[in-house]
């Protein structure tokens, strides 16, 4: 708890490491709408290691953005260990995760997928614990049996962890399988460990935090997805979604980041907007956006549509028709993105797989060729393709079809010999002769070489 009160200010409003999202602008975002601290996104430790630019941008920071926790990811003991040492006078801790459930941290080996691997965990927590000058945290998904949860929590605190944050899901809850986090694996973990532990999951509000904090007892809460589409989650408020835009995109200007960070960020923030049918021409704007400027101008252009709601001068009408969002809150506010149950999900898969074979044909986009024959949609790719290649000029002269006088391969079609490539260079070489079609001057090169070996004995 020492950590927790003097290094960190015993922080209760989290933000999560999220990849691409986290950065340095939106975390004084963050902060200044009521986060007390923030993790950087996930960084491969590996690629830390090796590349000066990438590490340059994963470390920008300032005096405003602290206490800041640096995140790796990995399965190296001594890759994760010198990462840390190159990171640890650039933050209060390093986290090591152990929560991505992601395909990309399945393929690398790490994440959620080192769970079962005890020993190796040990060693990392315990080596970069004694090597470094600052304290190691982790954060980790539940496994389906909470009593094993319990142990890897025990297991994690006796090897050096000194806080702890427990994402109440298992690494299969994701994307459309997400459902809810389970908050009572959060406080197993919380009565059988000693050191802070923090809760992340179903944070949409700030109801939820107070909720999670009562029902927990957790030191702090943790957000990812809630802090994505309201910034301003922490103080309780649903502000115009530009407000926060525009504050963001002043940021950006400070503390430049990737254009495709912001289009994220514009795009979480604008969801429910952008989701309307009448607002494709601005989302296909947003999504072809490359310049600062472009960015703001369109914050400005769906400030202009939407305010004169917002302040009153104009009265909206919310939309109940099939296929609409049908929110409490109007579309230009903050709020949060609600994900349908995945027994709905799994539901949909069901019916759609119980159609039969003619309705699944109505339902699957078919495709033609030029002539009306019906196509695979792999051979329409290749025709489209074909068709937007340009048109070869007029005096292209068409690839000859001859074969090579030597060999069975095609001839140069500049070729003196009427050979091939290498038969040519062969030809030359031993014949002592040139051929500009191939760009082969062996006669050249060598009446060069004797006349400034005669030059030189002259000298």
């Amino acid at each position: 708890m020492e950590f927790w009160n003097n290094i960190l200010g015993a922080p209760v409003n989290i933000v999560a490491p999220m990849v691409d999202a986290s950065e340095l602008p939106w975390r004084l975002l963050s902060r200044r709408h009521g986060a007390h601290l923030c993790y950087t996104p996930m960084l491969h430790s590996a690629v830390f290691c090796k590349d000066s630019k990438y590490r340059k941008e994963a470390l920008a920071t300032c005096e405003e953005d602290k206490p800041l926790i640096v995140q790796f990811c990995g399965n190296d003991v001594q890759i994760l260990l010198d990462a840390a040492l190159l990171a640890q006078d650039h933050c209060s801790a390093i986290d090591i995760n152990l929560g991505c459930p992601q395909a990309i941290a399945k393929r690398g080996h790490y994440g959620a997928f080192l769970q079962d691997e005890w020993s190796l965990l040990t060693e990392i927590i315990s080596t970069l614990s004694k090597s470094l000058k600052i304290p190691v945290t982790c954060k980790i998904r539940v496994f389906e049996d909470i009593n094993k949860t319990v142990e890897y929590a025990k297991m994690l605190e006796k090897a050096g962890c000194k806080m702890l944050t427990v994402h109440g899901r298992t690494r299969e809850q994701k994307g459309p399988l997400t459902g809810l986090a389970n908050w009572d694996y959060v406080v197993a973990v919380k009565n059988a460990v000693k050191i802070p532990v923090i809760s992340n999951g179903n944070i949409q509000c700030v109801q939820d935090l107070k909720r999670c904090l009562e029902y927990t007892e957790v030191v702090g809460v943790m957000t990812a997805e809630g802090n994505l589409y309201n910034p301003a989650l922490f103080e309780g408020c649903n502000p115009p979604a530009w407000e926060l835009a525009v504050e963001y995109l002043d940021l950006v200007g400070k503390y430049p980041c990737p254009y495709s960070y912001i289009r994220g960020h514009l795009f979480k923030l604008f969801h429910h907007i952008l989701s309307l049918p009448e607002n494709n021409e601005l989302r296909i704007k947003l999504g072809s956006a490359n310049t600062l400027q472009a960015f703001k101008n369109i914050v400005v252009e769906i400030r202009d549509i939407y305010s004169p709601y917002h302040e009153g001068k104009l009265k909206w009408e919310q939309t109940t028709e099939e296929g609409s969002l049908n929110m409490v809150l109007p579309p230009w506010l903050c709020q949060p993105y609600v994900r349908i149950p995945p027994d709905e999900h799994l539901k949909k898969i069901e019916d759609h797989q119980d159609k039969s074979n003619d309705e699944l044909g109505k339902i699957k986009r078919q495709y033609e060729d030029s002539e009306g024959n019906q196509i695979s949609r792999k051979r329409m790719k290749k025709l489209r393709r074909i068709s937007r290649r340009p048109p070869k000029p007029e005096n292209c002269v068409a690839r000859s079809l001859d074969i090579c006088l030597n060999c069975v391969n095609p001839l140069g079609s500049k070729c003196l010999y009427k050979l091939c490539k290498r038969c040519c260079k062969e030809k030359c070489f031993i014949e002592e002769l040139d051929c500009p079609g191939h760009r082969v001057l062996v006669k050249t090169r060598r009446e060069l070489a004797k006349y400034y070996t005669q030059k030189e004995s002259v000298n």
